[in-house]
């Protein structure tokens, strides 16, 4: 029987380099263990599936014993496992749902295969509380860089647009390789620019203008942007003169919240939406916070930001869409669920 304080459910992330196991009960968080393999792939510049899954599958049984013994259940008491069941690395993807599945089977509780995405919205609301619907959701990652138009988290949530090459957060990783910078690039650019210039060098802010504009008012394209970055490292490094990383960062990172912010107000007046949520790792940028506050501060409209810690991926995110699936009453997924790596962001559920 669900507790009347909410479904307690157990969540399993592991759509790329970070296996993670929330539980939840309700929209209180009760455990959020994380066991990541970055280390792993830092002396590649990258992650490597490969690697990742290998790691997932190593770190998967002790990851859900620490969350049991952080959260104080039992396995037996879970009302439902919730697993990424895509997007991400197919081969990572297959090991956290694999073991969802053994838990679903072994325990004889429900399982949702749940929307990576769409979990990056839905972790908000044990932070803040319920979600505002509808909310434009702007979700920037490594993998993706999206704008939602979220009318019910666990039914309604429709794409307005998206990046169409590089994603935020691999701008930011292979920027962060131009300049020297340790991967994940995303902190570290955002610890340099601190020290930098945001208008030492003017970079271009892609499909923001002209006929760019009206074919893409609401995607995203950051890899011009990285193009005229690495040309513009390289002509100082021609010139033997010493590349002014702090002012690149900032000048780069600048280039790249400008965008991300502009579009994401933009989005929620179009709509005539009032509340703004932004997920994701790059969501833990502090000036993406703050821009797109002021701006979005400025037209009326509320912006929701989880906690750093809640923005990059997590079982906890997982757990929070599967106990809103639970407590929506929403039909749980059949124990053949896919792990799907091109998961569309409007299947919430496999």
């Amino acid at each position: 029987m669900v507790s009347s304080d909410g479904p307690l459910v157990l969540g399993v992330e592991t759509s790329c380099d970070e296996t993670g196991v929330g539980i939840v009960r309700g929209h209180t968080l009760l455990a959020d263990a994380v066991a990541s393999s970055m280390e792993e792939h830092a002396r590649f510049g990258g992650v490597v599936p490969e690697v990742a899954s290998r790691a997932h599958l190593e770190a998967m049984v002790p990851t859900i014993e620490s969350a049991c013994d952080t959260a104080g259940v039992r396995l037996a008491d879970v009302d439902a496992i919730a697993v990424t069941s895509g997007p991400g690395l197919a081969g990572a993807l297959l090991v956290g749902v694999a073991a969802a599945k053994a838990l679903a089977v072994g325990l004889g509780k429900p399982i949702y295969g749940v929307n990576h995405l769409a979990a990056h919205v839905a972790v908000d609301q044990l932070e803040h509380g319920p979600l505002p619907e509808p909310c434009v959701a702007l979700l920037v990652s490594g993998g993706h860089s999206s704008l939602l138009r979220v009318d019910d988290v666990t039914s309604g949530v429709d794409p307005l647009g998206a990046s169409i090459d590089d994603a935020a957060g691999e701008a930011f990783d292979k920027v962060a390789r131009l300049l020297g910078l340790p991967f994940p690039g995303g902190p570290h650019i955002d610890r340099a620019a601190r020290s930098g210039s945001s208008v030492a060098i003017d970079f271009p802010r892609g499909l923001t203008s002209g006929r760019d504009l009206q074919r893409h008012r609401f995607d995203f394209s950051f890899s011009g942007l990285k193009t005229a970055v690495a040309r513009w490292v390289e002509a100082k490094e021609r010139a033997g003169e010493t590349v002014p990383v702090n002012d690149v960062a900032a000048s780069f990172q600048e280039a790249v919240v400008d965008v991300l912010s502009r579009k994401a107000v933009d989005a929620a007046v179009t709509q005539g939406i009032d509340d703004i949520l932004i997920g994701g790792g790059v969501a833990a940028n502090s000036r993406l916070r703050v821009l797109t506050e002021e701006r979005a501060t400025a037209k009326g409209i509320r912006v929701r930001v989880p906690r750093p810690g809640l923005c990059t991926d997590n079982g906890a995110m997982v757990a929070a869409l599967g106990s809103e699936l639970v407590a929506r009453g929403r039909d749980a997924s059949s124990l053949d669920l896919p792990a799907d790596s091109s998961m569309p962001v409007t299947t919430i559920v496999a």
